[in-house]
């Protein structure tokens, strides 16, 4: 089948995480066409090429989220442009009045909150408000496709007095009624590079129009190629997010120094957005029960979610994994001192802070412990420069004698260093994996550490205690001396360290391999395809003759394609109309 990959600041960009998982799952299902259609964040995401790609990517199309917008042709006469000028003005007033919360006097329109639910059940940002942010983007959308782009009309100065009118109407938040002419422009512009999408000459019968099923890896403005897709050809979309969109921008927002009034803008943008694309698509796949409830709390139906954890190269971590297996109750591996690891990407929300003065604990306690810090590039400079300065004022060199050179029990290296040239190789240097963050998302390193077979301490924090399940040991964030104490007691049991070492990897391989993720995917695609086949005219050739097998085959069989264990008919979960699809995990 042919399937529409959309992505947004990764794939085929990207070599993190989000790009190698776009990868993973490609390279896994060679059975089927795939075709990506990438937005660009930023300059940086264009500036180190595309990835290698398989065969079976056929096509990758790319849009810009930043830079000048492209210019308008000026073709057209006074009159179409003023008629065009009129049309745009309609639904991009619906559009920020969504954003700026006024409903005409309604109620609705004044009591959410630009973060919270305020007691909207599990629709969210539903009702009035919902309709009315999607008229104007499907609105916008319509005028893009048949008379070309917006992105000159969404800086045009009516654009602009439209917003103001919008946050100075009845029913607003009061604090958009004082927002200044700044912040108005700044507010214009983030929307317009928002919006680009609609703009995009992807909505085509030989472009998204020909896909079988587009797949958004995560939410946010990746969704609008699929929500329009949706709209002009009826193609279903799945929405797969492993880090929470809307988190992410609230985050992000508040990290980047705009006004309070442009955040509040924004942030109501991509809430209405997230609920928009949750209530369109066919399924939507949390990679976590975390993730999970946010999207509930957005408006998802739970009866169109599926949590399907993400896959990762287990290969590359077999023969720590087995090293730690082999060594049974030797948990400290020949090493001549017990050792913490602390492995990632060095930033304020990893919380070094808080794990250094936990050593500093664990050091009174225990005098031969050690602490690595193995770090990767790309991490903030300046707060790991502050790091290892608070290192050497807790721990300043030491020397066992007169004449020995003197060193700090604390080190900090970078991975693919001599000392560790590998990741594997990072986790398996230390007897216990620590992860101190305040903030995460689903961990990763936590994932690595497991298949490394290494006992873990960490914060509850995002999905730790989803993806430890019993296996390591969990403490709050924000308490050196909680993390301390369960450090402690690890390296001083390597016996339990040893079990619950070999626990974490059995749980790791049986829940978080590529294998299971991309056999999960496999059964999705084929579900929604029969579940909600494309109805088009059929593809011809030079003969006028319909060609053989224009349509997947999987759009002719009715009803589930893999076995479904019998229940009883009070277990069963009512489905709603139209929507054939149990709830459930695939984890």
């Amino acid at each position: 089948m042919r399937i529409a990959l959309l992505t947004e600041g990764g794939y085929p960009y990207a070599r993190g995480e989000g790009g190698a998982w776009c990868d993973r799952l490609v390279r896994g299902l060679p059975g089927h066409e795939f075709e990506v259609y990438a937005l660009s964040r930023s300059e940086r995401t264009e500036a180190g090429g595309r990835v290698e790609l398989p065969s079976q990517v056929r096509r990758v199309r790319s849009e810009r989220l930043w830079g000048a917008p492209p210019e308008d042709d000026g073709s057209r006469g006074r009159a179409a442009r003023r008629a065009r000028r009129h049309r745009f003005l309609h639904h991009y007033r619906e559009l920020v009045a969504a954003l700026a919360g006024g409903d005409e006097g309604s109620a609705a329109g004044r009591t959410d909150d630009v973060i919270g639910v305020s007691g909207a059940g599990a629709d969210g940002y539903g009702g009035a408000r919902a309709d009315r942010f999607a008229s104007g983007l499907y609105g916008l959308a319509e005028l893009a496709h048949e008379d070309g782009g917006l992105p000159g009309l969404l800086r045009s100065e009516q654009a602009l007095r439209a917003l103001e009118d919008a946050c100075r109407a009845p029913g607003v938040r009061p604090l958009l009624a004082t927002v200044g002419v700044a912040d108005l422009l700044t507010a214009a512009e983030l929307l317009e590079r928002a919006l680009r999408p609609l703009s995009a000459p992807w909505y085509e019968p030989d472009e998204l129009g020909a896909a079988d099923l587009c797949h958004a890896v995560s939410g946010g403005p990746a969704t609008l190629p699929g929500l329009l897709a949706k709209r002009f050809f009826g193609t279903p979309l799945l929405v797969t997010e492993y880090g929470v969109r809307l988190r992410e921008a609230l985050l992000a927002h508040r990290a980047s120094g705009l006004s309070a009034e442009v955040r509040a803008l924004l942030t109501a943008f991509h809430r209405l957005l997230a609920g928009e694309s949750y209530r369109e698509a066919a399924l939507i796949t949390p990679g976590s029960t975390h993730a999970r409830r946010w999207q509930e709390r957005c408006g998802a139906d739970r009866s169109r979610l599926r949590t399907v954890y993400p896959g990762m190269e287990a290969a590359r971590f077999a023969r720590a994994g087995e090293a730690a297996e082999a060594a049974g109750a030797d948990a400290q591996g020949g090493h001549t001192d017990p050792t913490l690891t602390w492995v990632g990407r060095p930033d304020p929300a990893k919380d070094l802070i808080a794990l250094l003065h936990a050593f500093d604990a664990i050091r009174t306690a225990e005098p031969g412990a050690r602490l690595r810090i193995l770090h990767v590039r790309g991490g903030v400079d300046s707060y790991l420069a502050g790091c290892r300065t608070l290192a050497a004022q807790l721990f300043p060199d030491e020397a066992q004698d007169a004449v020995t050179v003197g060193e700090s029990p604390v080190t900090f290296e970078e991975i693919g260093s001599p000392g560790a040239p590998q990741l594997a190789d990072a986790y398996a240097s230390g007897d216990v994996v620590v992860l101190s963050s305040i903030v995460e998302g689903f961990p990763l390193s936590l994932v690595e550490a497991m298949f490394c077979g290494r006992a873990t301490v960490s914060t509850d924090v995002g999905a730790v205690r989803e993806v430890i399940g019993g296996t390591g040991l969990v403490v709050p964030p924000r308490n050196p001396k909680a993390l301390a104490d369960a450090c402690l007691a690890l390296l001083r049991e390597p016996d339990r360290a040893a079990r619950l070492g070999a626990a974490a990897r059995e749980r790791a391989l049986e829940l978080f391999t590529v294998e299971r993720c991309v056999g999960a995917f496999r059964e999705i695609y084929l579900e929604l395809v029969a579940h909600c086949p494309v109805r088009r005219e059929p593809l011809l050739d030079t003969d006028g003759v319909p060609r053989p097998f224009s349509e997947p085959a999987e759009a002719h069989v009715p009803g589930r394609l893999t076995p479904v264990l019998p229940a009883p008919t009070w277990a069963r979960r009512p489905q709603p109309a139209g929507f054939p699809f149990p709830g459930g995990d695939l984890a």
